[in-house]
């Protein structure tokens, strides 16, 4: 029988509230306006790798989402000039279960207008060091990562490359089906288990400008040599992911194609039929939404990572188990 007890000490519960207590001071001296946004929306992200709950509410006729992230209502407060923004909230994702993933989870979400993705990573680093007391994080692009752990460069390597790097490695993969073909999985695999635990084992590291297609949410640029990236980060400390960041992308049309693509990808792998967030595509076409960076981190994960715990369960009141 699952135990009713909480899964952390309440010597740990104490420290969490201290955390989050300096998590706001942080926010507050940096002259962001802490708000709230729905956790239940009528809307939910089309990215085919991320699975939302969904519930009916009977008096809306109608299906309903609790939210993988706040990302979109912020956006939409965004476009009516609310300035610089951060909030702590609950998320919730399907399918996610494990040492460092629970279905529910707290998650850190701010916008910086006026920022690129480079100065909110400047801005992320002070967070960082002002949390964890580490030292000063590096920054590699995701190409000169690529090039150091796997001696190839991800945006011109080819899926038989990726293939050939992949047995090179002497990953064993289980079959991809539907995914087989689709570079963007060969390229996650390779960050997985030949990069990610390599990273920030001294300190945090960002991984900057992605492949254009893992950043669907990001402004595009093309570089020197001719191949599009999104002005995307993410961070890693002690081989653990903790956030993800974008440059964000600000045309409405575009934005709507890139939904739609996901779409498009969600019926080739028989996923549930989504509808497009309306609401969040208005906010970009109609309302005056800046230039402006934006990161999601997951607090669970840096609380770990601070008070020296192996899981998250061990940060938590209590988990999907005994919720």
């Amino acid at each position: 029988m699952t135990s009713w007890k909480p899964t952390a000490t309440l010597d740990i519960l104490k420290q969490r509230a201290a955390l989050i207590k300096k998590t706001r001071l942080f926010f507050e001296k940096s002259g962001c306006l802490e708000v709230e946004t729905p956790i239940l929306s009528a809307h939910t992200v089309t990215d085919p790798f991320l699975s939302s709950f969904s519930t009916f509410a009977l008096n809306q006729n109608k299906t309903y989402y609790l939210q993988t992230s706040p990302e979109y209502a912020m956006k939409r407060l965004l476009a009516a000039n609310s300035g610089p923004i951060f909030q702590i909230t609950k998320a919730f994702r399907q399918d996610e279960k494990g040492s460092r993933h629970n279905p529910e989870f707290t998650i850190l979400e701010w916008y910086m207008p006026h920022y690129d993705h480079h100065q909110l990573m400047d801005h992320m680093s002070e967070y960082l060091i002002f949390m964890l007391s580490c030292p000063t994080p590096k920054k590699f692009s995701y190409a000169k990562i690529f090039e150091l752990y796997c001696k190839i460069n991800p945006h011109l390597a080819n899926i038989s490359d990726l293939k050939i790097c992949v047995r090179e490695n002497n990953l064993d993969i289980a079959p991809l089906g539907e995914l087989e073909n689709d570079k963007d999985t060969w390229l996650d695999l390779l960050m997985s288990h030949c990069i990610e635990p390599h990273l920030g084992c001294d300190e945090p590291v960002f991984i900057y400008d992605y492949p254009a297609p893992q950043a669907a949410l990001s402004i595009s640029k093309i570089t020197p040599e001719g191949y599009a990236v999104g002005e995307r980060f993410e961070v890693y400390y002690q081989g653990i992911e903790l956030a993800n960041g974008f440059h964000e992308l600000r045309d409405a049309s575009e934005q709507k194609k890139r939904f739609e693509a996901n779409l498009e990808k969600r019926r080739q792998l028989n996923l549930p039929e989504l509808q497009l967030d309306f609401y969040f595509l208005e906010a970009l076409k109609q309302g005056e939404f800046p230039d402006v960076s934006g990161v999601a981190l997951g607090l669970d994960r840096l609380f770990m990572l601070i008070l020296g715990k192996k899981t998250i369960a061990d940060v938590m009141s209590f988990t999907i188990e005994n919720a």
